[in-house]
């Protein structure tokens, strides 16, 4: 794996929307005081005169962002994921979503891989804050290059978007020759005895696992699930039908998130195991964000682990 091109999405965020900006002129990117690690940074610096600091005032930013929208512009407000879907929830369900209005959200530092900057800062619970609103569109790329192309697709629809991003880097998935559109699941790697879905990080985790299922002799499809709402239903009811148990893989809790998304649906349709892999109704932890994907059980490892008992489930 020392060959595998890693990258943050985040990283891949602030590349995206100097990419757009040539084709949207009218694109304002506001930020919270952390344009460094947001990397909305490297928007200010090619298009200094559409970028505006609004300070540790993650609420008025909100604010401002509706306020630009109203007015027939595009815009992305971004902030760590904590604070935009957290410390603003009030303006962004009420100002954005109730009206609305054409605000694309860039949340970065989701999920416990914030790492050493401990549980106050790993946001578990914006997924399922953001699911909740009416007409929120929420998606979590797999990678550099999907987060590229969700950038563009956000722009390209209207009404408020959630774009969920990371901090640690994660392979790149994807060439530059993808597709991605917005609601959509993608199939990557066909199986009959156990479905995997991942968003964000975990996708690549999915794909890990398969292969030490595989060495077992279990085979196991996985799906990356990028678009949490709208979800897929048409992939997941022939997932279920075609295998028959389902495990979901998410870099937050379980309650409201991508499996809680998943459940949902299967329930309604095609009744099967569903297993979620995610934080179980618990705080992070402090530590380096490698340990804590093992310790919560988000790598290859300990989604096969899962796969094993839905697929016992079955039987």
């Amino acid at each position: 794996m020392a060959d595998v091109i890693k990258k943050a999405t985040r990283e891949a965020y602030g590349e995206a929307l100097v990419e757009v900006a040539q084709d949207y002129p009218d694109l304002v990117v506001l930020d919270a005081d952390l344009a460094g690690a947001t990397k909305t940074g490297t928007f200010k610096k090619a298009y200094p005169d559409r970028f505006f600091d609004c300070g540790i005032a993650e609420g008025n930013m909100m604010s401002l962002a509706a306020g630009i929208a109203a007015a027939g512009r595009h815009v992305f407000a971004s902030s760590f994921a904590m604070f935009a879907a957290g410390r603003a929830y009030e303006q962004v369900r009420n100002e954005i979503g109730y009206t609305h209005m054409n605000v694309k959200i860039g949340a970065t530092h989701a999920g416990i891989t914030v790492g050493e900057d401990g549980a106050t800062h790993q946001c578990l619970e914006d997924v399922a804050l953001m699911r909740v609103i009416p007409g929120m569109t929420v998606i979590c790329p797999a990678d550099a290059t999907e987060t590229r192309k969700a950038v563009r697709a956000a722009l390209e629809m209207d009404g408020p978007v959630y774009l969920r991003l990371g901090r640690y880097a994660v392979p790149v998935l994807f060439d530059d020759d993808y597709k991605f559109e917005i609601g959509k699941g993608v199939l990557m790697r066909d199986g009959t005895d156990v479905t995997l879905i991942g968003s964000g990080l975990t996708v690549s985790e999915c794909l890990k696992a398969a292969d030490l299922l595989a060495a077992e002799g279990i085979s196991a499809r996985v799906i990356n699930m990028a678009t949490i709402k709208p979800i897929d239903r048409d992939i997941l009811i022939k997932a279920a039908e075609e295998t028959g148990a389902i495990v979901t893989a998410e870099d937050h809790s379980v309650i409201g998130g991508l499996g809680g998304a998943v459940a949902e649906v299967i329930a309604e349709t095609v009744p099967v195991p569903v297993l979620r892999v995610g934080i179980q109704d618990k705080f992070g932890k402090s530590g380096p964000a490698g340990e804590l994907i093992k310790l919560y059980g988000l790598d290859g490892a300990g989604i096969a682990a899962k796969a094993r008992q839905a697929v016992a489930m079955k039987k």
